[in-house]
């Protein structure tokens, strides 16, 4: 049980970092405290903007003598408010922005060991000039950070050929509860000493200790890449074609991103972008291959083998580096579209990729069925499962009376999900947004697995309280 920080208590926690980065202005902290979306905007007493591991470790020391609260931030690009302090104002925000350093880039191991608050475009950068490869791809990459890449295990664009951001991650250091700090920068890929400490940290979301530092692995930098826009008849033929580009190209697909065609219609409407094709299709997908060789004549080959197969309708490949950048752009697009659309309930699901089909019928169903008018819109990284199941408002319909329904939306879309034996997170977290529905979704006996784990790792309940696991 935490404590409201005493005057006292913030005088020494402000110590550590000095003056100038321990933030007590109201509006100097707005950017800490305001999710991207504005849904949470939280309070906090101080901000602290430590430059080292020895700080955050002199700082939680502190913090668990006091049993002050602490709420852990890198980027503040989360999307389910895990980065936001409640708004009773007795949380302190510790955010990892100053703690920059790429501290290692081994090229022979196909490894680059960070400091948390390096941000995800800088490690991609750095790979890119040792001549390797980062393969983890957000849309907020020139903002986010690798520390809240890894308590989020965030999932992204590469997923289908390199895994989540845990299945990029040889090491972790973290700072315990209690000040202490876990070394754990090995870059190893084999290492079969006991448990696997590492991966408790990575998805906790700062609830169980502070990551400060990580070990991540690194790739051939691909010399080629092959890029297609396809129109198609149904979620089904994405399947197909996956499957059929997988098996000619020896497992060289890294990307295969599904949209409906209202996604293609709101990126026309909004950005002037031209339609690739004459005829409208129910589906597209942006496929792309990545490695070497002839690329786009073997994609040329499997687009061709698909439309004869009927799987196909049309498709366009992109015949230069700026066509590719502008097919991807479609695609990259359809999250700002929904903004422009009006209000937007997000739903980041996963179910196993068989069901996928199944799973888009009876979830565009269910919603006509709940609120007539609706526009869905699921789109995302269909090649492992997971997808955006969004729903744009109704045309003409207020925005805040559609928002209101938030909570009665999911449920819809929730239940659909669990039919299809899925998950209601697939690579955003839980936080606050989903924290009440994990009693729903878990069974006893997985709560009282990461209760245990939580009160072994962090006993007074400090760290990020009241997020992840349901009250």
């Amino acid at each position: 049980m935490t404590t409201k920080p005493s005057p006292q208590t913030l005088a020494r926690l402000a110590a550590v970092v000095g003056d100038k980065y321990a933030i007590t202005d109201p509006a100097a902290m707005t950017a800490y405290m305001t999710e991207w979306r504005e849904i949470w905007i939280g309070k906090s007493p101080l901000v602290l903007r430590p430059a080292s591991t020895a700080e955050v470790s002199r700082i939680l020391a502190i913090a668990g003598e006091t049993e002050t609260a602490i709420v852990p931030q890198s980027g503040n690009t989360g999307l389910v408010g895990g980065q936001i302090p409640f708004e009773t104002g007795d949380e302190v925000l510790l955010s990892l922005d100053r703690m920059t350093s790429v501290r290692n880039v081994d090229p022979l191991n196909h490894s680059i060991t960070v400091d948390a608050g390096v941000t995800l475009k800088t490690v991609q950068d750095e790979a890119e000039k040792a001549g390797r490869f980062f393969p983890l791809s957000l849309e907020s990459e020139g903002s986010c950070r690798i520390g809240g890449n890894l308590s989020t295990n965030a999932g992204g664009l590469g997923v289908l050929a390199y895994g989540n951001t845990r299945d990029l991650c040889l090491g972790l250091e973290v700072v315990l509860a209690d000040g202490r700090v876990w070394n754990g920068l090995r870059g190893l890929r084999k290492d079969n000493t006991g448990y696997d400490l590492k991966n408790l940290f990575i998805g906790a979301e700062g609830t169980l200790g502070v990551i400060t530092g990580a070990v991540m692995k690194l790739f051939p930098l691909p010399s080629d890449h092959a890029t297609a826009f396809v129109a198609l008849p149904s979620v089904k033929a994405a399947l197909d074609l996956l499957a059929l580009a997988r098996q000619r190209s020896s497992g060289r697909v890294t990307a295969l991103e599904l949209f409906p065609r209202n996604g293609l219609e709101f990126t026309i409407k909004h950005f002037a972008v031209r339609d690739p094709f004459a005829d409208a299709a129910p589906w597209y997908v942006l496929i792309e291959l990545s490695g070497s060789g002839e690329l786009a004549s073997l994609l040329t080959e499997i687009l061709g083998e698909a439309a004869e197969q009927g799987i196909v309708k049309d498709a366009t490949i992109a015949q230069s580096e700026a066509q590719r950048k502008d097919l991807w752009f479609i695609r990259q697009a359809i999250v700002e579209v929904q903004k422009r659309e009006g209000g937007s309930i997000k739903h980041d699901i996963s179910v196993p990729i068989s069901e996928l089909p199944a799973f888009v019928e009876a979830g565009l169903a269910a919603v006509h069925r709940f609120m007539p008018g609706a526009r869905p819109m699921p789109f995302g990284h269909i090649g492992d499962g997971n997808l955006h199941f969004n729903v744009s408002q109704p045309v003409g319909m207020d925005k805040q009376a559609f928002l209101a329904q938030w909570n009665a939306m999911n449920e819809v879309v929730f239940d659909v999900v669990l039919k299809h034996g899925g998950s209601i997170s697939a690579e955003h977290g839980i936080g606050r947004l989903k924290r009440d529905m994990m009693s729903r979704i878990k069974s006893p006996i997985e709560l009282q697995m990461m209760r245990g784990v939580k009160k072994l790792f962090d006993p007074k309940g400090i760290l990020n309280p009241n997020k992840v696991l349901p009250q």
